[in-house]
């Protein structure tokens, strides 16, 4: 039934992480114990906890937002276009905006949320920072109480899986398979800390949180067997 679905009451989006410090020296003495015995079973004895902390970006509980990009259709007619934003900067700052963006715009139930992997990181992570911080989640990352078809939340990982539980697929992988054209990037995720930290330049990461929103969606349409985005249907706000 994924074809019923109105595409305008769709908002794509995926996230970016770092890991809360630059450096493992520059965590107080308690999160560093936490760290070392969070991570035990994914180090074992291949890496020591300051090894392993360039992937503390992983976890919300030591990691931070540093970009939430998000698109959405607008159709009018024949016409088709696909608007994209994104917020970025101070992480409080940051997610209070993709709050009011939610409250705006996306807050009825015909409303849905879609990334790649998103039950499993993009919409927790979202939700757990946002408990960090002191701010009240919206009602699409508020999952208390509702039955599993009630959760506004698509996956398109998840659609790809066909009940498959165990089954891991990249978006890039899916984008490959599905004919979606891959632009060309300069950075992987395995960058993001880096570019961020050393070279400082969030403006090359924000371009790439918002290269995999516009794949997204590109996969999305793949799903439901329609056209590709064309280039100049992307409008970048």
């Amino acid at each position: 039934m994924l074809y019923k679905l109105n595409l305008e009451h769709i908002l794509f989006l995926d996230i970016e992480t770092v890991p809360q410090k630059p450096d493992f020296g520059q965590l107080d003495e308690n999160t560093q114990e936490l760290w070392a015995q969070k991570t035990q079973y994914q180090r074992k004895e291949e890496f020591t906890p300051e090894e392993f902390y360039e992937r503390a970006g992983i976890w919300a509980e030591f990691g931070k937002i540093i970009c939430i990009s998000v698109g959405y259709f607008t159709l009018k007619g024949d016409s088709r276009n696909f608007r994209v934003t994104s917020f970025h900067g101070e992480e409080t700052e940051l997610l209070k905006q993709f709050k009011q963006l939610l409250k705006d715009h996306f807050n009825q139930a015909k409303h849905l949320l879609c990334a790649h992997n998103g039950k499993e990181f993009d919409f927790p992570y979202i939700a757990r920072r946002m408990v960090i911080q002191g701010i009240n989640l919206p009602y699409k990352l508020d999952l208390f109480g509702k039955k599993p078809w009630e959760v506004p939340h698509l996956d398109t990982m998840e659609l790809w899986k066909f009940g498959d539980y165990k089954h891991y697929t990249s978006l890039k992988l899916m984008a490959h398979v599905l004919g979606v054209p891959s632009p060309k990037e300069d950075m992987d995720g395995s960058m993001v800390r880096e570019v961020y930290y050393q070279d400082n330049d969030l403006d090359r990461i924000i371009s790439y949180c918002e290269l995999d929103v516009v794949t997204t969606a590109q996969v999305f349409l793949r799903l439901r067997n329609e056209a590709l985005l064309e280039e100049q249907e992307i409008k970048r706000v």
